[in-house]
């Protein structure tokens, strides 16, 4: 980090104190602004970035603490130096205890301040490098490994493996649980790009009003409640990856503010009129049929296909059922570890259980199953009689019955357990309530 890249904004009310160190830092070649008041260095932190500010304590109208309060309200990363003329052990304890790098006595000895600040741009050397390595590890250690020997999920992870290399956008479709955000993660870590962040936000999750603040963030007073400026997603992830999950749920204006981003890599924040560039990669998922969305125009066609470059289909756990038992046994050893249960297989009867299966809810249904099961589970195996779930003839495949049979019928009784609390039959189910109310409303259930 070379001093052309530090910050440094100075805040004090004596002119004089302003134009020493003002020429002190430019000489050192650092880049270096002034506030005569607490409110000005209030917009000026507003307006731009800074890694450091020095600041007066007493000055007219907001004194020098409460403006530090102010700034680790902003960003509690930016390095804060106190000055003051009076020597009181008193209020520097207190500005160190309120967050301070530390503090300097006036007048100010060259010397002494030179030091001090070089010291702090180390300070801030390391945090910014401890930011990026807590992103970096936080890439490369997936929350869930990709697990599975089918031949459909290795044709899936060819297909990652592939795009992974370029910078094209990439939509992964299938089902709700069968792990597309695992997929985005594994196109990430294994591109150009790994060492930036990828954000995910679920668009679904959302009113439109607030999806536009999360994605493109707010300048301070856009809305009733913004008290400070905040970076949205979009800047979050500037050269890095955005996942978009559940894509297909965005409304028209969206759309169209999305397309604009896409095509021009530009945006301003809500409230703002400041153009913010950014530099990033798309990866979307959804489990909806975009194409006949885009048919019956309730999804533009013109977004669509930006962001279908390049399509990745995930199969259900029905059509890749031989690796429910890698899969089952996976989960089985992740929590018999976070349990700290000495539980070491799972009985054939129950993986003749667990394979009989369809899943509508996927893997993510079959991760809650081996949970409960490992809650309850005494001996060193899983056995039919640990599995809380209701396995019963209706959702077991017979082969006649049509999928949408079982699936529907699987849902009504899980409704009708959890006494039609569609959140708790979420849960149960492994999905979320948005894709549970999607299937309530497809199969004409009462909730």
């Amino acid at each position: 980090m070379k001093p052309a890249d530090i910050g440094i904004l100075i805040v004090d009310d004596e002119a004089s104190v302003r134009d020493a160190l003002h020429k002190w830092f430019r000489l050192d070649g650092y880049r270096v602004d002034t506030a005569d008041d607490a409110n000005s260095a209030l917009k000026k932190l507003q307006d731009d970035a800074w890694d450091i500010v020095l600041l007066d304590i007493k000055m007219p109208g907001m004194d020098g603490l409460e403006l530090q309060r102010r700034i680790k309200q902003i960003d509690r990363d930016i390095i804060t130096v106190v000055m003051t003329a009076f020597a009181s052990v008193e209020t520097s304890i207190l500005a160190l205890k309120e967050g301070a790098f530390d503090y300097i006595v006036k007048p100010i000895d060259p010397d002494d301040m030179s030091h001090l600040i070089r010291n702090a741009v180390q300070q801030r050397r390391l945090l910014t490098e401890n930011l990026m390595l807590r992103q970096h590890l936080e890439e490369i250690s997936c929350p869930d490994e990709i697990v599975g020997e089918s031949e459909a999920i290795k044709k899936v992870m060819a297909k990652a493996g592939t795009v992974a290399q370029t910078d094209s956008t990439v939509m992964i479709r299938g089902e709700s649980g069968t792990g597309k955000e695992l997929i985005a993660l594994a196109i990430h870590s294994n591109s150009n790009r790994r060492y930036s962040p990828i954000i995910t936000i679920n668009c679904g999750a959302y009113t439109e009003g607030l999806l536009e603040s999360e994605l493109f963030g707010h300048e301070k007073g856009a809305f009733t409640g913004a008290m400070y400026r905040r970076r949205g997603k979009l800047e979050m992830a500037d050269k890095g990856t955005i996942f978009l999950d559940e894509i297909g749920n965005i409304g028209k204006k969206m759309q169209m503010d999305l397309l604009r981003v896409i095509e021009s890599r530009q945006f301003t924040r809500l409230g703002g009129d400041k153009l913010v560039s950014v530099d990033f990669r798309i990866i979307s998922a959804t489990n909806k049929d975009l194409e006949k969305a885009v048919r019956e125009g309730s999804f533009r066609e013109d977004l669509y296909y930006r962001l279908n470059v390049f399509s990745i289909t995930l199969p259900p756990l029905r059509d890749r059922k031989s690796d429910i038992p890698l899969i089952a046994r996976f989960f089985m050893k992740r929590y018999s570890q976070s349990m700290n249960k000495n539980v070491t297989d799972i009985s054939p009867e129950t993986l003749d259980m667990l394979m009989k299966y369809n899943w509508p809810g996927n893997i993510r249904e079959l991760r809650n199953v081996i949970e409960r099961a490992m809650v309850g589970v005494q001996g060193p195996c899983i056995e039919i009689s640990d599995l809380s779930f209701p396995f019963h003839p209706s959702s077991e495949s017979t082969g006649d019955e049509a999928l949408e049979t079982v699936e529907k019928n699987h849902i009504k009784h899980i409704l009708a357990r959890s006494g039609g609390k569609v959140a708790q039959a979420a849960a149960i189910l492994g999905i979320s309530r948005l894709t549970l109310y999607n299937k309530i409303e497809k199969y004409k259930l009462k909730k």
